[in-house]
């Protein structure tokens, strides 16, 4: 079956966007050297699972989402407000399954971080 193999965050500002997805997960951004501005995003080393992504000016009003895996989605809420992002649903359960928050970075992009707990009532 098909799978996610890449991520596009849309940006007004993308280095104001890079650092913030720095401060927060402690990714690793660098700046294409391509003929387009475009901020490649390294969110893990690549022999364990996950994707990595890019960062690009915005293109119009379309909005980006995505699920990132998070120890503690306690420290991260406070990791996403210091880094200057906002909290939009703040963390719930999910019985079984684990904790989401759903939050928005600092160019108001949506995403939701999930800490996984089978014991999460």
């Amino acid at each position: 079956m098909p799978r996610v193999t890449h991520f596009e965050f849309n940006a007004d500002d993308p280095e104001r966007a890079s650092e913030f997805y720095k401060k927060v997960f402690d990714w690793e951004i660098k700046k294409w050297q391509g003929p387009i501005d475009y901020w490649l995003v390294m969110t893990g080393e690549k022999d364990k699972p996950g994707i990595d992504g890019g960062i690009m000016k915005r293109m119009g009003n379309g909005t980006t989402f995505v699920n990132i895996d998070v120890p503690s989605v306690d420290e991260f809420v406070k990791k996403v407000e210091e880094a200057g992002g906002k909290i939009v649903q703040p963390k719930s359960a999910i019985p079984g399954v684990g904790y989401f928050a759903y939050c928005a970075d600092t160019e108001g992009n949506v995403f939701g971080i999930m800490e996984e707990d089978p014991n999460a009532k």
